[in-house]
């Protein structure tokens, strides 16, 4: 009899290992699971040993932020959409900071790097919509302008998580994506009116 496997058993063991290199505590088996309520034999039936768990942490960080990403609705304005798209980036690393701290650690591999490289291409087809739509300008490389914006997103998540910068810089995000969609061809009060909207409303 096969049995079938809990998906919260799964999270919790991800989130406990992730919380433990956090907070720098060593990670054993006997060590993840005490106080759980599991077997040491739960990694291996979930993940197939340790270096399985390390694959799926990094995983599991990519996997909550298409959930994120993909909850965000699809508007008229293109780039109100963009913002938005970051807003939940920055949200995901605020709901999930200890996976998010381990989300782009290449000493970890990744079991899907495909599924990671898709959050990106969430963007990227937003920026498409806005060339089409006229608000960017038809030379725009989506793709460049994806990863830029997505590293004001990163950036301020980086400093806002790990401690430096107080939740309310987040607002410095609005100004800084108004000058890069400005500079893809973007009118700056229309384009300030979109991000401002995209970017409050997706933020917690």
């Amino acid at each position: 009899m096969v049995r079938t496997k809990d998906p919260a058993v799964r999270s919790l063991l991800i989130d406990r290992a992730a919380h433990m290199l956090s907070t720098r505590d060593p990670i054993t088996l006997r060590s993840l699971v005490a106080g759980t309520g599991v077997s040491t034999m739960a990694v291996y039936t979930y993940f197939g040993g340790m270096d399985g768990l390390w694959k799926a942490m990094r995983q599991e960080g990519f996997t909550r932020l298409a959930a994120k990403l993909d909850a965000v609705s699809h508007s008229k304005d293109p780039v109100r959409d963009l913002a938005a798209l970051g807003a939940a980036y920055v949200s995901n690393a605020l709901a999930n900071p200890d996976l998010y701290r381990i989300m782009f650690d290449a000493g970890f591999e990744l079991e899907d790097a495909e599924a990671a490289d898709e959050t990106l291409h969430h963007l990227v087809r937003t920026i498409d919509r806005a060339k089409k739509s006229g608000r960017f300008h038809p030379g725009t490389n989506a793709l460049e302008l994806a990863i830029q914006s997505w590293t004001i997103g990163h950036g301020l998540a980086s400093l806002v998580v790990t401690g430096p910068l107080p939740h309310e810089a987040l607002a410095h995000g609005i100004p800084l994506l108004t000058a890069l969609f400005t500079s893809a061809g973007d009118t700056p009060t229309q384009c300030r009116r979109s991000v401002k909207q995209g970017w409050t409303t997706n933020l917690p």
